[in-house]
């Protein structure tokens, strides 16, 4: 059973498969929805940043508390009632644009209850891995789940920006929501039985996210990768508020020219997802975490330098540095995550992770907002960039500086 591969695993390949289509249309609409304000609704590059704020201000408000209901609760379920709901969510974005009633406040409302749902299910989907599949298959499981991702990363701004330029950016947001009714439907067919939840002494709300918190912060290597990826978080979330108003607004290219452009992340994502666990075994679990976040940082300063012509390639080039290097890091260190926490604790522990690296993105992005009205949107992309490739001194700090490979056995 060990050697098996997960494509044998009738339950990972609905995994899969649903996933799959859910982040092709997440894919296109992370493009559409800010092309949308952009282009459409004439939104200010602050409304811009509330936006994107609003798009992950949730794991700063339930972040910590939903890592106690993921331990209390079936996860399966839970992962299925937030496919529903954001599908149902977004589904109201190309229903307004019809009745000629969208504005940008229903754009925030609806990416912050989106958010909301999206916290819950990026934790319990994190935390529902290792049972499914058992933790001998967790890298082959997320490894085969980041080509899915890297795949969408590759062709979804392309796609969606010829969606954008053909049939309006609210009608491509249908996309999206189609996306989280497919992953609904294939979570349906799982056959698997998930444990039952283990049943400690319930001693508070408090006292469990206390649990959780301390296990992250109370290892050296462990607090090092939250830290790192928090900070980069902040600083691509700068970067990011402040892309499209860069590509469209300052330099004027199309909307399909920005989409083919960004698509270049996306394409060195992928490479890195399938070759992912090539460069783990030869530089070793531990080294490969910060080696990918050494080598790919420098990669993020071309972003600001593209001018129009042939120099708009610097941005690809920048795309697909540095998206290969978060991809190939991710893996590595998602895995590791997950092989040393015990059971009891995956939800607790994801969603302490996840308050930290993915609280700092709301108030990164509005700050790329604030500075792309102030220093312009050029300004911003130098503030993010410089931000990004700093990120690693958390893990050049550390003791994973001089590991090669990681521990096997869970913490306790």
């Amino acid at each position: 059973m060990a050697r098996m591969s997960l494509w044998q695993h009738r339950d990972f390949r609905r995994l899969w498969a649903g996933d799959t289509l859910s982040q092709f249309g997440a894919a296109i609409g992370q493009f559409a929805v800010p092309a949308l304000a952009v282009t459409q609704l004439a939104a200010t590059p602050f409304e811009v940043g509330v936006l994107s704020a609003a798009e992950t201000a949730a794991f700063l408000l339930v972040g910590l508390p939903a890592g106690v209901w993921v331990d209390r609760l079936r996860r399966r379920p839970l992962m299925l009632r937030a496919d529903l709901g954001r599908f149902l969510l977004l589904a109201t974005i190309p229903a307004a644009w019809w009745l000629h009633v969208l504005t940008v406040a229903q754009l925030i409302v609806v990416a912050l209850l989106v958010g909301l749902l999206t916290v819950f299910f990026d934790v319990a989907y994190q935390s529902y891995l290792p049972s499914l599949v058992g933790r001998e298959h967790i890298v082959e499981g997320n490894a085969k789940l980041q080509v899915s991702q890297s795949a969408a990363q590759v062709s979804g701004p392309a796609l969606a920006g010829l969606l954008v330029q053909a049939v309006g950016a609210a009608t491509s947001v249908l996309s999206t929501s189609l996306g989280f009714l497919a992953s609904a439907l294939f979570l349906l067919r799982i056959r698997s039985d998930e444990p039952e939840p283990v049943r400690t002494e319930r001693r508070g709300m408090r006292a469990d996210i206390a649990e959780g918190l301390r296990f992250v912060l109370h290892q050296p290597t462990l607090r090092a990768i939250t830290f790192c990826t928090g900070t980069s978080n902040l600083f691509s979330a700068v970067s990011g508020a402040a892309t499209l108003l860069f590509l469209i607004r300052q330099l004027g290219v199309s909307t399909g020219i920005a989409g083919l452009v960004m698509t270049a992340s996306g394409v060195g994502a992928f490479i890195g997802s399938v070759t992912a666990t090539r460069w783990s075994r030869r530089f070793g679990q531990a080294r490969i975490i910060w080696l990918s976040m050494l080598v790919s940082g420098p990669f993020a300063l071309l972003m600001p330098l593209t001018q129009t012509g042939w120099a708009l390639s610097l941005f690809a080039v920048a795309g697909l540095g540095f998206g290969f290097g978060a991809v190939v890091y991710n893996v590595a260190q998602v895995s590791y995550r997950q092989a040393i926490c015990p059971d009891h604790l995956l939800g607790r522990m994801n969603a302490s992770v996840r308050f930290i690296v993915w609280g700092t993105i709301p108030i990164g992005g509005l700050i790329g907002g604030a500075l792309a009205a102030w220093l312009t949107p050029r300004g911003a992309l130098w503030v993010g960039s410089v931000g990004e490739m700093l990120a690693v001194v958390w893990l050049l700090a550390s003791p994973l500086r001089t590991m090669r490979d990681l521990p096997t056995s869970q913490a306790v």
